[in-house]
């Protein structure tokens, strides 16, 4: 299937389109219509299910605009960049490293130094894209991605557009661990937007300037909290470990992920209990294991804090996308937070017993250094403070030199301290949790969902494109229709099949016009798992009402009565693979052309 073929059905059926076409279009942003707001919605559901309900975590909603403070914190202004190349003709910008791996054989020219990518497009003859003008010579440089926006009128503070749903789980951490009892370990998960502000967007939802995220923290002890792997243990994963990137070909690692992780393939078991459950959760909603993997971050891409990440990718159109991130942050995102906000970051962790301790500890003599640093004592006692915490050693001399808040540096004599070692009973210790983090791209995960299902084959002599979505996944569950639509009786019957299906909480479409081949591919088109259709035929007879139901995948028919049909469709749509098999034997399977009546 060529990646056309599927863009040009999305925007045919309302899955997704780009934005304000009305207005010339805004590259970056996609329109999910009625088909593809509904899927959306799907998958939300089924991500929040495993993730949070059977989890047991919790859910926010965080603003998606936030002060700048924040992300001084977070360390956004200063890192969150992509190379850009402007060309010097025409001046369209361009991501240099997207360039440099479209031009070369290098698939992650992000990893590089911006001085090297700056090489490869001059030694690779690379020219802008837009209007062919060669790239030699132009400068990379940084650009840093996130939307800048003003908090309130007049003298506004500055502020950013969220580039990730994350940091409103960690700017929150002091007051949802309060909601979690202060016990670790605890998951805080949120979906929502976020905003990046992409060079050159492409792929249709697969790089955006608005996109969803679904992310999940997980706040855990690292020295006492393991993650359940039993569950998972047997969960048979294909791999792609760093050393094994880079090599002739592509060579995976295909084992179960408990064995993943005892040997070490996997580094931490956190990550490797998360792996474990998105694999199982992609194939559940329908990705197509066989054009799926796990790619470890090569050292270049990794964050510095990060002991280890993995990437989900699928394929499409023959290129392998990311469509989630798995990483071991350790504890830099609270101790950072903790740094800038005048909050507690840390859990405090009670021990079994209380125990007696040593304890460094300064009484400044503020008698003399109120006299000695005027207004300025108080920062100097609490510099001592620290000190003592950081290095107890340093009081064994004669004096300290203490560094101020504003960098300045003082000498303290050591007996103004009044430096002791003191016995102390302690019931606990503050500890700074880790964090592990799942992080998943709704809609490059819609685009994977949408790529994988599409399938052509040919039912009763004729040619046919169908989605095989799941049917927890599908944005329509059933679709019915009168076989004719000036039959005040079919009519009837036909809307009162649609309204107790609706009542049943299922997504139905009533569709009455075309012939019936026509109603179906339409359905086809857009993953519609079964079709009913009210005929002649079962209202005439002399039993009881019935109709007949389709399946999309085999178009095989089978008639049902009215009065059955609720609770045979409910039992269908449950997501049990042998129930259509069942219903052939419960009920008359229909030997029936109508497809190309």
């Amino acid at each position: 299937m060529a990646g056309s073929d599927l863009v040009e059905l999305a925007k045919r059926r309302g899955f997704f389109f780009g934005s304000n076409g009305a207005y010339g279009g805004t590259a970056g942003f996609y329109t999910f219509g009625p088909r593809g707001a509904a899927l959306k919605r799907n998958l939300e559901d089924a991500w929040r299910d495993r993730f949070t309900l059977k989890e047991g975590n919790q859910e926010i909603e965080a603003p998606t605009v936030m002060p700048e403070p924040v992300f001084e914190a977070s360390g956004h202004l200063e890192g969150f960049d992509d190379m850009l190349v402007e060309c010097g003709e025409c001046g369209v910008s361009h991501r240099a490293d997207h360039l440099v791996e479209d031009a070369t054989d290098i698939e992650d020219a992000e990893a590089l130094p911006g001085s090297e990518v700056e090489t490869l497009i001059r030694d690779h003859d690379i020219a802008c894209p837009a209007c062919g003008t060669p790239l030699a010579g132009r400068e990379v440089e940084d650009f840093n991605l996130m939307f800048a926006t003003n908090i309130g009128p007049g003298d506004s503070k500055p502020g950013y557009l969220r580039p990730e749903t994350a940091q409103g789980i960690f700017v929150e951490f002091p007051r949802l661990k309060e909601y979690a009892r202060g016990q670790l370990p605890f998951g805080v998960t949120q979906i929502g937007p976020a905003y990046r502000n992409e060079i050159s967007p492409r792929g249709g939802l697969l790089r955006l300037r608005e996109f969803t995220q679904a992310e999940l923290e997980q706040f855990i002890d690292p020295e006492d909290d393991d993650p359940p792997l039993d569950r998972v243990a047997d969960v048979e994963v294909r791999l792609y470990p760093a050393d094994e990137q880079g090599t002739d070909g592509e060579t995976y690692l295909e084992m179960p992920i408990g064995e993943a992780v005892a040997e070490g393939v996997v580094g931490s078991a956190w990550v490797g209990y998360y792996l474990g459950l998105a694999n199982e959760w992609y194939e559940r909603i329908g990705v197509d294991m066989d054009r799926f993997r796990f790619r470890q971050h090569l050292p270049g891409e990794r964050a510095h804090y990060a002991a280890d990440c993995w990437d989900a990718e699928s394929e499409i159109d023959g290129d392998w996308i990311e469509i989630a991130g798995f990483a071991y942050r350790g504890d830099y995102d609270l101790s950072k937070h903790a740094e800038h906000a005048d909050d507690t970051f840390t859990v405090f962790k009670r021990y079994d017993e209380p125990r007696t301790v040593e304890r460094a500890t300064v009484d400044p003599d503020m008698s003399v250094l109120g006299p000695e640093f005027g207004g300025r004592a108080g920062e100097v006692a609490a510099a001592l403070e620290r000190l003592v915490e950081r290095d107890p050693d340093a009081f064994e001399a004669d004096a300290v030199t203490l560094e101020l808040d504003d960098g300045e540096t003082v000498t303290v004599e050591t007996d103004l301290a009044n430096f002791s070692i003191e016995d102390t009973t302690e019931t606990g210790e503050h500890v700074t949790p880790h964090v592990v983090e799942p992080s998943f791209g709704v809609g490059r995960t819609v685009q994977t969902l949408l790529a994988h299902a599409y399938a052509e084959d040919e039912v009763d002599g004729e040619d046919r494109t169908y989605l095989g979505l799941v049917p927890e996944i599908a944005p329509v569950d059933v679709a019915v229709f009168p076989l004719v639509s000036n039959a005040d009786r079919l009519v009837e019957l036909s809307e009162r099949v649609a309204d107790d299906l609706r009542d049943r909480g299922l997504a139905v479409s009533y569709d009455d016009s075309g012939s019936i081949g026509r109603r179906y591919r339409r359905q086809d088109e857009i993953g519609t798992p079964f079709c009913v259709t009210v005929d002649r035929d079962g209202i005439e007879g002399e039993g009881p009402d019935s109709v007949t139901v389709r399946e999309r995948d085999g178009a095989r028919q089978v008639r049902v009565p009215v009065d059955d049909l609720v609770e045979e469709l409910d039992a269908l749509l449950g997501g049990n693979d042998a129930a259509f098999e069942d219903l052939l034997e419960r009920h008359d399977p229909v030997e029936t052309d109508v497809e190309t009546a």
